[in-house]
């Protein structure tokens, strides 16, 4: 139907990735649901001219679940990390913490791990002086003996002379995960591409989870070919409604119109 509720369901159905299509025995009754639904679309979150850096996509994530946003080409996935943590500003549409658009208050509250040519560390450096690094940006002591107690907490001991490069990708992800909610007032990570670095992507994914069991709100960005490999996977919510009925403290909702949005936009008599 092509009332008030009728298109917000097709719309949800549709941002889900299901074929819907809007009837109404009413002219005008079609003729303003397609207007609505165009208009909400028009507020959604994209990059680049027609998208072409980042398509309009729609996703939320929040405290104790981990999410997996898919997408494609070597640079979507920076670009849709960069949004999604408040370090890129969007052409079209609004990226929100806690209900309010607040780029600070995201770049403040979440981390983002491991995006390629932005926040991956060099890959001659080695996990010791990553460490290092790190302690002394969150405002821990950074000292020899700091940074030996710090890998030795963490399993991490027999790395510390190893370039990041020859690290095993899961022992990776772990330990760039670890020191990135070190920093004060962190409560969420983007991941961005853990699939470039190969193994099994339910390593990566049980890493991601793990980190959301403890609380921290964990977004990873990854290709379609490692979505074979994860089990227990949970979509991201289809729609703002479903994320801020789901995410109860920290709540980021980005609203973007997936590729099947023109589905819902076929409205018949």
């Amino acid at each position: 139907g092509a009332g008030a509720m009728g298109s917000q369901i097709a719309m949800v159905c549709a941002l889900a990735g299901y074929d819907t299509d809007v009837v109404d025995i009413k002219q005008e009754a079609v003729d303003k649901a397609s207007e609505q639904l165009h208009s909400r679309m028009d507020r959604d979150v994209s990059k680049g001219r027609r998208g072409i850096a980042l398509p309009h996509t729609s996703l939320g994530y929040g405290n104790g679940v981990a999410r997996l946003a898919v997408t494609e080409t070597e640079q979507r996935p920076t670009v849709l990390g960069l949004i999604a943590a408040g370090r890129m500003t969007p052409d079209t549409g609004t990226v929100r913490i806690d209900g309010f658009s607040d780029r600070g208050a995201l770049r403040r509250r979440v981390a983002l791990v491991d995006a390629p040519d932005v926040s991956d560390p060099a890959p001659n450096v080695t996990v010791w002086g990553i460490v290092a690094e790190e302690l002394m940006f969150a405002g821990h002591p950074a000292s020899p003996r700091a940074v030996k107690q710090w890998l030795v907490a963490h399993d991490a001991a027999a790395l510390s002379r190893l370039p990041i490069a020859d690290v095993a990708p899961a022992a990776r992800l772990r330990l760039l995960m670890e020191l990135a909610v070190l920093r004060p007032g962190v409560e969420g990570l983007v991941v961005v591409s853990p699939d470039r670095h190969g193994g099994h992507p339910q390593r990566w994914w049980q890493i991601a989870v793990g980190f959301a069991d403890r609380g921290i709100s964990v977004l990873v960005i990854a290709g379609a070919a490692g979505l074979a490999g994860i089990e227990d996977r949970q979509p991201p919510p289809a729609s703002p409604a479903a994320a801020a009925a789901f995410f109860s403290r920290l709540r980021i909702h980005m609203l973007i119109a997936s590729t099947n949005t023109e589905k819902a936009m076929a409205v018949y008599t």
